[in-house]
């Protein structure tokens, strides 16, 4: 019994891949280049909380809310220009509210509260505040103290306090006491529950992320993908050749910055989830772009004396069935996501997505075609230096006995 295949595309398909490379190029070109400029200079990435620093609110309504409504009423409670971002389904009724403060308390403000409890209580040792943690004192004092007091003289100063903690401390030392005082999270949820009412909001998650944390997190983000498509470099020049390492640089960066500039054009949230997105668009595009060198290497055993652009044409055509069944199946994979997830999930589907296309795109007329131009600049090279006069040897001196 003979067994029949399906096949994709038909044997024997020679669509010229090459032909296009430098219309491509140019377009590819301009696009990264507009991303750039964009990420740059304007509009810049809507960065999450994670790169940006700030508090961010997961808050839910139980009835139909404008963002606007919320933006102003956030920004009349003294945060400055908040960012509000529906968070799933607009029938679900969420949002994402985003502030750049972390706590209320400023450090002239924790100083005078510190003023206030030295009065109260005398016997106050030390204190600490750290703008960059929140909304939390600590005070060091010789001798336990009485907790209605300390509260009393930290309100005192205008400053609601949530909670009292006093840490176990060894018989002799200092007794710590940490004070909890009204955060960002709880100023914006008590003002939206003012307004809605006390049953219509529920404020899911709260966030923090301190600016410098943030810097850093956005460094490291920028260095993970810097070292992954690095690596690719090295992996591939020894699984290869170094010829063929640098077409899969340029794809691979020209991927990556297609994808953020989903995230520049959509508007949506830039975090740590965004760069995984990036690391995974890089894994799956060199993935395809390894396939494609490894059948030109094939080809180029088999087909030896035929011009480069003939064989990478011929490699490409091969595996065009395999790379639109690769690629179509993930796709179908993120199309459930895209329908049925929400927020931070949709998201990563929607750039993956993008980040398919474009890895596919790219292993076809970037890739690939990067490798012939190199490959053809060389050779030029080679010919200019062939075709150059050579020096003319000094002639050696006559000896006596010649003369």
């Amino acid at each position: 019994m003979e067994m029949k295949y399906f096949d994709l595309i038909k044997p024997g398909t020679t669509h010229d891949f090459v032909k296009y490379r430098r219309i491509a190029v140019v377009v590819s070109l301009i696009v990264n280049a507009l991303v750039l400029v964009g990420v740059i200079v304007w509009p810049g990435l809507n960065y999450g909380v994670d790169f940006a620093g700030g508090t961010e609110l997961q808050v839910h309504f139980k009835k139909p809310v404008e963002p606007g409504e919320i933006r102003d009423l956030v920004g009349h409670q003294g945060f400055g220009e908040p960012t509000v971002q529906r968070y799933g389904n607009e029938a679900e009724n969420q949002f994402l509210v985003r502030v750049e403060r972390i706590a209320l308390l400023t450090p002239d403000k924790a100083q005078q509260i510190k003023a206030s409890v030295s009065q109260a209580l005398p016997g106050l040792q030390s204190f600490r505040f750290d703008p960059e943690v929140g909304d939390k004192l600590d005070f060091f004092f010789k001798q336990a103290v009485d907790e209605n007091t300390l509260r009393s003289a930290v309100e005192k100063q205008g400053t609601p306090v949530k909670e009292i903690r006093q840490l176990v401390a060894r018989e002799g030392a200092e007794q710590e006491y940490t004070v909890i005082t009204q955060g960002t999270a709880d100023k914006i949820g008590a003002a939206l529950r003012e307004k809605y009412g006390q049953d219509q909001v529920d404020v899911v998650r709260t966030d923090y992320v301190g600016p410098q944390v943030g810097k850093q997190l956005r460094v490291d983000g920028i260095l993970a993908v810097v070292y992954a498509i690095g690596m690719i470099l090295i992996y591939v020049g020894f699984r290869f050749d170094f010829r063929f390492s640098p077409g899969v640089v340029i794809a691979l960066v020209h991927d990556a910055i297609i994808t953020l500039g989903f995230f520049l054009v959509s508007r949506h949230e830039f975090n740590l989830t965004s760069v995984t997105v990036i690391l995974t668009v890089v894994g799956y595009s060199v993935n395809d772009t390894i396939v494609i060198y490894d059948r030109i290497r094939e080809n180029a055993r088999t087909h030896k004396g035929r011009p480069l652009r003939d064989i990478v044409n011929l490699s490409i055509n091969q595996m065009l069935g395999r790379t639109i069944l690769t690629s179509g199946a993930t796709a179908l994979s993120l199309l459930g996501l895209l329908l049925y997830g929400v927020g931070t999930i949709w998201d990563f589907a929607a750039a993956m997505l993008v980040g398919i296309i474009s890895g596919t795109y790219s292993t076809w007329y970037i890739a690939s075609p990067m490798t012939i131009w190199l490959e053809e600049h060389a050779d030029q090279r080679k010919a200019i230096e062939e075709a150059r006069p050579k020096p003319k040897k000094p002639e050696q001196p006559r000896t006596a006995a010649a003369r």
